[in-house]
């Protein structure tokens, strides 16, 4: 992964009601560990758990499932703690960088990417962990 060398400008104060969300107040969030660059899952957050997450540095989504506040690894021990979190360009999808403990997908998996389209056919490319 490049980082940027540029200097650093501070646009303005974020403001997370200045995202875009959709129809059901969320934004996609894709985590990505911290280091290595890896991508480790894609779930969604609203307002209120963008700003818990950046409050708390434990990472918060939405669960669509559950409709709650769904703190990763609260019950698991799989925890993500936020390193840094980043905007894209149109403001309707966030990067967070994690430091995540154990696996981060609920299939016990390191990833949640854990199949992959090979000629034709779907593939597990990664198994459960322990």
């Amino acid at each position: 992964m490049q980082e940027c060398k540029a200097k650093v400008t501070i646009m303005t104060k974020f403001n997370a009601a200045s995202l875009k969300y959709d129809e059901k107040g969320l934004i996609p969030a894709i985590a990505q560990q911290d280091g290595t660059g890896e991508v480790l899952m894609m779930a969604w957050m609203n307002r209120e758990a963008v700003d818990e997450t950046l409050r708390s540095g434990h990472v918060t989504y939405w669960s669509r499932s559950r409709q709650a506040f769904w703190k990763k690894g609260l019950t698991s021990g799989h925890v993500q703690k936020l390193v840094s979190l980043r905007v894209d360009c149109d403001r309707d999808c966030l990067l967070v960088t994690v430091d995540q403990t154990g696996p981060a997908c609920h299939t016990n998996r390191h990833n949640c990417f854990y199949t992959e389209v090979r000629d034709g056919a779907e593939v597990e490319i990664l198994s459960p962990e322990g």
